[in-house]
């Protein structure tokens, strides 16, 4: 048994509902040095897309339907989900961390839902969002049902511990390693935490929007170019 993608109706950013977390002022984002490309006067809203309502479409529909069951059947409170975002046909179930490893578990081992497959672990760094900057991603596969779904929570600057889903998924070893080297989210139960990318010794966390750019003075026919971290700032 096959289906294919659902049709379902694009949420934007600028859809009600929407979560403004930023407003950024010019093209190049150019700061205390003027901006001469032309487009200082453009102001753009930075916004994620808020939560969805039913009916989501397609097969999302049965996924919310089929999973909120299951976690009734287990005593999981409502708050286990927090959010059902669809956005340019994608389902995105959020789900607060001390609720993770649960939801996951259930994704993967009910005969409805059954998504066995976990094809990876993403971070993501929103500094502008207070008490929730560091995003955890994870895309699942349904390989008997054919569909595709991405679970994500959050994690503050302050406290970056999201509980680790190897337990769930064993393949996310790396991935969750990558996700801590780059973007610093411990994950709690991993059961190997080290850099797989960096030093072991290296300060700070690469992928980070707070991360300085570093670099190196290059001198080209006799111009001098400053490290990027030297020059006009930009956001």
């Amino acid at each position: 048994m096959t289906e294919n993608v659902p049709a379902v109706p694009e949420q934007g950013a600028d859809s009600p509902g929407g979560e403004l977390i930023a407003t950024r002022k010019g093209m190049f984002g150019a700061r205390n040095g003027g901006d001469t490309s032309g487009y200082g006067g453009l102001v753009r809203r930075i916004e994620l897309p808020g939560a969805s309502q039913r009916p989501y479409g397609g097969y999302f529909d049965v996924i919310a339907d089929e999973l909120e069951g299951a976690l009734e059947e287990q005593g999981l409170p409502l708050e286990a989900i927090s959010a059902y975002v669809v956005y340019r046909g994608q389902l995105t179930i959020h789900v607060p961390r001390e609720h993770l490893v649960r939801v996951a578990k259930t994704l993967r081992d009910d005969p409805a839902l059954r998504f066995e497959m976990c094809l990876g672990v993403t971070g993501v760094h929103f500094p502008e969002q207070s008490g929730r900057e560091l995003h955890s991603v994870v895309p699942l596969l349904s390989i008997t049902h054919n569909r595709r779904i991405r679970l994500e929570t959050t994690a503050p600057d302050v406290d970056p511990h999201i509980p680790s889903l190897y337990e769930v998924y064993p393949t996310v070893d790396w991935h969750e390693r990558e996700s801590y080297d780059m973007f610093g989210i411990i994950y709690d139960g991993h059961p190997g935490l080290t850099r797989i990318l960096m030093p072991d010794d290296w300060l700070g966390h690469p992928q980070r929007k707070d991360y300085p750019l570093g670099g190196i003075p290059v001198e080209f026919k006799g111009a001098q170019i400053p490290a990027p971290d030297q020059r006009r700032a930009y956001s």
